[in-house]
C-alpha cells in the first residue's frame, strides 16, 4: 500500500480522551521512541546542562550544543575521550532529570507491548522496561567497538567511562549525579592509559552508534531484531495501538513510516503521533489516527490521571 504524501498536521479533536479510550482497549502497544521523548526527559544538548557539563569546552571551542561537539576533530585521543567520556556519562548513566521514562512504563506495563528505538540512551532498560521487549536499532552510548571494525562485537564501557570522568576532576555521587567542583578547573584530557583500544587489533576504539557503515550489529543486536520481527508476525490481528513518541525527521524509515504502514494494512490498529511541534498523520489513515502536538510528558501524565 501506498501513501499520496499528503499529511495532516492538525491536533485530533479530544485527543487525550480518545487515546485513554484506545490504550484501555488495546491487546498490544507497540512504541516507537525517538530524540523527542528523552527531550521530554530532559536530556537535551543545550543550554544549562552543556554549560555545566561543558563550560570548558564550550568556551574554547565554542560549541553550540553536545552533538555537534562530538564531531570535532580534537589533536589527541586523551582529548577526544575527554569530552566524550562526559557525553557518555551525563547521557546514558545518569538518570534523566524529568520522570517521563517510568510514566511510560506504568502506562504500558500491564500491556502487551513492545519497544523499537533509536534512541542510545539507556532509558527504557532504567525505568523498567523488560528487555526482552525492545530493539534499539542504533547502538548505544554504553558500548564500544573497534573503529575498523576487526570483528563484529562490543564492549561494555562503564567502569571506564567512571575513571575518565573522575579522572578530569568531576565527584560521581552515590546516585550516579556528577559534582561538577566549583574552584579547581576541570581537565580536559584524560591519562593515555585509558584511551580505549581495541582488544585484538590495537586500533582505536569508537563508540558503537550508526552514523555510517562500520557500524556493528552484534549477536545482541540481531537478537532484539528477531524478537522484534516475531513480534510483529504474531501480533497483526491484535488491537493495536502504534504509539510513536517523538520522532523527528532524522530517520522516519526506521520506525515512523512503518507505524504508518502497519496501520494502513493491520485490520484493527490506530496510529498515535505524540510530538510536540511535528504531530502528523497521512491523509490515508487520519481516521486511523491521533495527533496531540504537545510536551510528551504531559500528555502521560494526564493519561494517568484517572
Amino acid at each position: 500500500m501506498m501513501f499520496s504524501g499528503k499529511v495532516v498536521y492538525e491536533n485530533t479533536e479530544n485527543g487525550l480522551e480518545k487515546l485513554r479510550d484506545v490504550l484501555s482497549q488495546a491487546d498490544t502497544v507497540l512504541i516507537g521512541a525517538g530524540a523527542g521523548l528523552s527531550t521530554s526527559a530532559g536530556f537535551v544538548y543545550t543550554g544549562e546542562r552543556l554549560e555545566r557539563y561543558f563550560g570548558d569546552f564550550v568556551r574554547q571551542y565554542r560549541f553550540r550544543d553536545m552533538y555537534s561537539g562530538g564531531f570535532y576533530p580534537f589533536d589527541t585521543p586523551e582529548e577526544h575521550w575527554a569530552y566524550w567520556s562526559r557525553y557518555i556519562f551525563i547521557n546514558r548513566y545518569m538518570k534523566p532529570p524529568k520522570p517521563v521514562y517510568e510514566d511510560l512504563f506504568k502506562l504500558v506495563k500491564d500491556k502487551d507491548y513492545f519497544v523499537i528505538t533509536t534512541n542510545v540512551d539507556h532509558c527504557f532498560q532504567r525505568a523498567g522496561f523488560d528487555r526482552q521487549r525492545m530493539f534499539y536499532t542504533q547502538g548505544d552510548y554504553g558500548l564500544w567497538q573497534c573503529s575498523k571494525p576487526c570483528h563484529l562485537a562490543n564492549y561494555d564501557n562503564a567502569q571506564t567511562v567512571r575513571k575518565m570522568v573522575e579522572s578530569q576532576g568531576f565527584i560521581i555521587e552515590e546516585n550516579d549525579d556528577l559534582t561538577v567542583p566549583q574552584e579547581t578547573a576541570l581537565k580536559m584530557v584524560v591519562p593515555t592509559e585509558l584511551v580505549p583500544r581495541c582488544p585484538r587489533c590495537g586500533r582505536p576504539m569508537s563508540m558503537n552508534l550508526r552514523s555510517d557503515d562500520t557500524f556493528v550489529e552484534d549477536e545482541g543486536w540481531h537478537a532484539h531484531a528477531r524478537l522484534y520481527s516475531e513480534y510483529l508476525d504474531e501480533h497483526s490481528d491484535s488491537r493495536t495501538v502504534f504509539l510513536d513518541l517523538g520522532i523527528g525527521g532524522n530517520t522516519p524509515t526506521i520506525v515512523k513510516f512503518p507505524f504508518m504502514r502497519m496501520t494502513q494494512e493491520w485490520p484493527d490498529a490506530t496510529y498515535v503521533c505524540l510530538n510536540f511541534g511535528e504531530a502528523f498523520t497521512p491523509v490515508e489513515i487520519q481516521d486511523r489516527s491521533i495527533c496531540i502536538n504537545d510536551d510528551i510528558g504531559d500528555v502521560l501524565k494526564q493519561l494517568l490521571q484517572q
